[in-house]
């Protein structure tokens, strides 16, 4: 660490001096904006700061830079900008002081401050969704759903973390939790489609929602083999299987449906199989495989 106030995740930060201002800060910020963060060893805020402000420029993914300068050792220039208590945080940009702020502000804070230079930064919230999703695929249901709160905390409206948490909640079984984190999401704009995450976990809450009014599998099991035309028990155990992760086994009650008598009640087997299909993602295998079964029936 170029000054022993930051977190030790982060590269050492440039330092600049009175000598090198005109080259590290002013030069510099024809290119880009520069963030000059003024300091002092003795500062307790300066250290608090340090962090949040170093992880919040690592984010922009190189769109603003981040220099220090001690005030203590180089005055000169804190003076001229009329800085009267640090920490203070000075944007330059095409060789100009444009923003700033005083004090140690809050990582979200911090982030808007930089966003209102270089645009959103994303690369954070990214990561933070990717290991979320690797925590929920290896069955880490609370150390994904942390992960989602943490994206979610700086940014309320992030559609992939609202629909990565709602479906935690319906693989749960909190299906009105679910309904509340969904209830988050902005409404597309007119004539837009829903998102496909904010669809697809809504899709899966419905599903979830139609599967808790089924019951036990055993009755319908039972029933479906009594009378192989009962198409209500056989859309029911569909229903029913998947609540139970059995998506195979649901899809091919559906299709079963489909193949007996696909009209059956204005072709509910056929709309619930597309809801699955929504539910599960595109890509899922049971849903490559039952649409491929599916095409097979209709075509």
């Amino acid at each position: 660490m170029a000054n022993g106030n930051g977190s030790g995740a982060q590269a050492p930060v440039k330092e600049v001096t009175t000598a090198s201002f005109r080259a590290d800060v002013l030069a510099a910020s024809t290119r880009q904006p520069v963030l000059v963060d003024f300091w002092a060893p003795w500062c307790g805020p300066c250290k608090q700061l340090a962090p949040a402000l170093e992880k919040a420029v690592a984010d922009s993914g190189g769109k603003v830079t981040l220099v220090k300068m001690n005030i203590d050792d180089h005055p000169q220039i804190a003076g001229q900008l009329g800085i009267q208590s640090i920490p203070a945080v000075i944007a330059f940009d095409k060789g100009q002081p444009v923003d700033g702020f005083v004090g140690a502000l809050p990582e979200s804070q911090v982030r808007g401050f930089i966003e209102r230079l270089v645009g959103p930064l994303s690369a954070a919230a990214d990561e933070l969704i990717a290991e979320a999703e690797t925590a929920a695929a290896k069955g880490d249901a609370a150390g994904a759903a942390a992960l989602y709160a943490r994206v979610l905390t700086e940014d309320e409206s992030n559609l992939k973390a609202i629909a990565g948490l709602a479906k935690l909640h319906v693989e749960s079984g909190d299906l009105e939790q679910a309904k509340a984190v969904l209830s988050m999401a902005p409404a597309p704009a007119p004539g837009r489609e829903p998102d496909p995450a904010i669809a697809a976990a809504a899709a899966a809450l419905r599903v979830a929602e139609q599967a808790s009014a089924v019951g036990d599998l055993a009755p319908l099991e039972q029933a479906v083999a009594e009378n192989p035309d009962n198409h209500q028990a056989r859309f029911d155990l569909a229903l029913a299987l998947n609540a139970k992760g059995r998506r195979d086994e649901a899809a091919d009650a559906l299709l079963a449906i489909i193949k007996r008598d696909r009209k059956w009640n204005d072709e509910a087997a056929r709309k619930q199989l597309l809801q699955f299909f929504e539910a599960w993602g595109l890509m899922d295998s049971a849903a490559v495989t039952a649409r491929r079964k599916l095409s097979a029936i209709l075509y």
